[in-house]
């Protein structure tokens, strides 16, 4: 028996559709609090020092953190290519929005505190604030349109022809998960400011995470009835062979109403996803007011977590809808790389990935505790 054969196609596809829902998870909750941190950045921190404070919060550990991302581009790349096609090709000036906010962070660490100028450092707390809002809301956005699928289709020879815009992104939907995403890597930085910050500083953090908290409650409700009255979802008209050959046009598929809500019917254990990304934010909410800082935070990693987990849940098989030819949409069955490809990316995954994992723990166990102000107004050379 050749050696890739040990695991089925069927198996090796779902083990990759739940990883890269594992990278999106981790990447989310590691850099999701950079994210939130920047964005809080000019309402946590009133003082220069209270600035640098936030700054230095996130400053060692952010760089890290965007190895989720690359791992998750890399793997969609190898592990999906098609989906890697449209989603990269289709949302490219997105894509192109978000990596310019990114590159900014990096920009504004290193220059912020090279100058004693308020205005030079304004501008570039500026910068961070946008590092920050900006990935959070598209990312959230990109989730909304997924949800309602994309303008792509399929040409006779297999070319992709993606036939949307930019602005046509941003339809009230979409904006509406933007929001969620904001509002809940608000509540995530919040609590990581908790446990890194102490003085003024965590307590306005506290402040805002709870109303954060309070709102990613709210709008992942509302977002949750918008989705079942006013989106249509996509359901399989076909059968598809789960091991069948990577060709989305071997199968039929249909949009129909209340269609995203169908596994949580057929599959009631899924449930446990958006439940839980109802009720963690108020768990959040409560050990924030209770200022129980590491409880916050994983509070409000868990919610991260049940929020994506449960729009996962509510597409499989589909991992992106075409809303021009619902026949093309990608699935789990018929948009991957061959057997072979991922069996090979697996055997590296389960060597690779535990290292990445345990190397990111122990820097987190050494840069553990609270960033001291003293030190940083002490330490003009090292500190952000």
């Amino acid at each position: 028996m050749i050696l890739h054969e040990l695991i089925s196609y069927e198996t090796l596809r779902l083990i990759w559709w739940l990883l890269i829902g594992v990278l999106l998870v981790g990447f989310a909750i590691t850099d999701g609090f950079d994210l939130g941190t920047g964005m809080l950045l000019p309402f946590a921190g009133k003082t220069d020092l209270e600035r640098r404070v936030i700054i230095n919060s996130i400053g060692p550990v952010w760089e890290g953190n965007q190895v989720w991302l690359i791992l998750g581009g890399g793997a969609i790349f190898a592990a999906w290519p098609q989906l890697y096609a449209v989603s990269f090709s289709g949302f490219y000036l997105a894509m192109f929005v978000i990596l310019v906010a990114l590159i900014m962070r990096p920009v504004a660490f290193k220059f912020r505190s090279k100058r004693e100028d308020p205005r030079w450092r304004a501008r570039w707390d500026a910068a961070l604030f946008i590092g920050g809002f900006v990935p959070a809301l598209i990312f959230g956005v990109a989730m909304g349109n997924v949800l309602q699928g994309v303008p792509f289709r399929f040409t006779d020879d297999m070319h992709i022809l993606y036939e949307g815009s930019f602005f046509g992104l941003l339809n009230p939907f979409a904006l509406l998960c933007g929001l969620v995403s904001l509002a809940m890597l608000v509540m995530h930085g919040a609590s990581w400011l908790q446990v890194k910050a102490d003085g003024p500083v965590a307590e306005r953090a506290r402040r805002y995470g709870s109303v954060a908290a309070v709102l990613t409650v709210l709008l992942y409700g509302a977002a949750g009835v918008a989705l079942w009255l006013t989106v249509d979802g996509y359901r399989l008209t076909s059968v598809v062979p789960v091991d069948g050959p990577s060709n989305p046009m071997f199968k039929t598929a249909a949009v129909a109403s209340g269609a995203w809500f169908a596994n949580f019917a057929a599959h009631p254990w899924t449930w446990a996803a958006p439940v839980l990304g109802l009720l963690s934010p108020l768990l959040a909410l409560a050990f924030l007011r209770a200022r129980r800082a590491v409880p916050a935070l994983l509070a409000s990693a868990l919610s991260i977590a049940a929020i994506i987990l449960s729009v996962g849940a509510a597409m499989f098989p589909f991992i992106l809808p075409s809303s021009l030819d619902p026949r093309a949409s990608l699935t789990v069955w018929d948009s991957s790389s061959s057997h072979m490809t991922l069996f090979i990316m697996l055997v590296v995954t389960t060597v690779f990935l535990p290292i990445i994992v345990a190397y990111t723990s122990w820097v987190y166990k050494v840069l553990w505790g609270k960033v001291d102000s003293q030190a940083i107004a002490d330490d003009s050379g090292h500190a952000y």
